[in-house]
């Protein structure tokens, strides 16, 4: 059974438009084990529509596990997940798909599809419904807003990384579902699209969805995100506004190295900064002098 067969076969209860500032994915005393590591310890959360929320922290901070739990992906050991209003367990697959759209880490499918048949897989949870007939405009508007729409014809193993990167989150947003959950969707990416990704998540946003996205650039969250979870050792350490929440001595202590917060001169958006000894960093370079001579 093809996967669009799949889902056209299944009764679905349709995501009604949601009001701005209402929670589409939230999480309760979350607590994930992974082997015999506990990734989560007691985390909570809300995602809300119309908003950017920007997941941060160091690697193991356990950023990815919790996408996955919003996701309803990974089951919580303890604690309650709710998408849309309801236990996350209380919906059926084919119904979460159409209340979130998720683009992981790596994108590798096992056969050569095109990039236009990758993209329009994000369609398949509407099969059988009324919103069957926007399959066409839907991936249209996904790849010309990734700018992919160029190699629509060439083999998803044959992109770049890069490509590929942006590929994925056509496809994520042909599903067009209100919550779209992103893990680290820059990071492939070179400076203009990583623009571009923030830009849309901004517009999906302003569209009345719900944005999660996890990113290891401090500055590109502080500029996008309307507000910032700092994850650190599986708990949240502090969230809200980026302006608020981005301070010298909290980042200091979550990275384990030396930051320094300032506002932008012009945009007055923070601006992070690792400290740096000024002496260290000459030596640094009359060594790298010495070695290219």
């Amino acid at each position: 059974m093809s996967l669009k067969a799949l889902f056209s076969a299944r009764r679905r209860a349709l995501p009604a438009p949601a009001a701005p500032g209402a929670p589409l994915a939230e999480v309760r005393g979350l607590h994930v084990r992974l082997g015999q590591r506990e990734v989560l310890a007691g985390v909570g959360l809300v995602a809300r529509a119309g908003e950017v929320l920007a997941l941060v922290g160091p690697n193991g901070a356990g950023k990815s596990t919790l996408l996955a739990a919003l996701a309803a992906d990974l089951p919580p050991g303890q604690g309650e997940v709710r998408i849309d209003g309801r236990p996350a367990h209380e919906w059926s697959a084919p119904e979460l798909a159409l209340r979130r759209a998720v683009l992981p880490q790596a994108a590798a499918l096992a056969f050569p599809f095109p990039v236009e048949e990758v993209v329009r897989m994000g369609r398949a949870p509407w099969a059988g419904t009324p919103l069957e007939d926007e399959d066409e405009s839907a991936v249209a508007a996904a790849m010309a807003a990734t700018e992919v729409t160029a190699f629509a014809g060439r083999p998803f193993s044959a992109l770049s990384g890069g490509e590929r990167a942006r590929v994925a989150l056509a496809r994520v947003l042909a599903q067009r579902a209100p919550l779209l959950l992103l893990d680290e969707p820059t990071a492939a990416l070179d400076l203009r699209h990583q623009e571009l990704v923030l830009r849309i998540c901004r517009e999906r946003a302003a569209a009345g969805d719900a944005v999660v996205v996890v990113l290891h650039d401090l500055g590109l969250a502080a500029a996008h995100a309307d507000r910032v979870a700092v994850l650190h050792d599986g708990e949240v350490a502090a969230e809200g506004p980026p302006a608020e929440v981005f301070r010298d001595g909290l980042l200091s202590r979550v990275y384990r190295q030396p930051v320094e917060v300032f506002p932008h001169p012009r945009t007055g958006v923070p601006l992070v900064i690792p400290k740096r000894d000024p002496q260290t960093e000459q030596e640094r370079t009359e060594r790298d002098l010495l070695t290219n001579t």
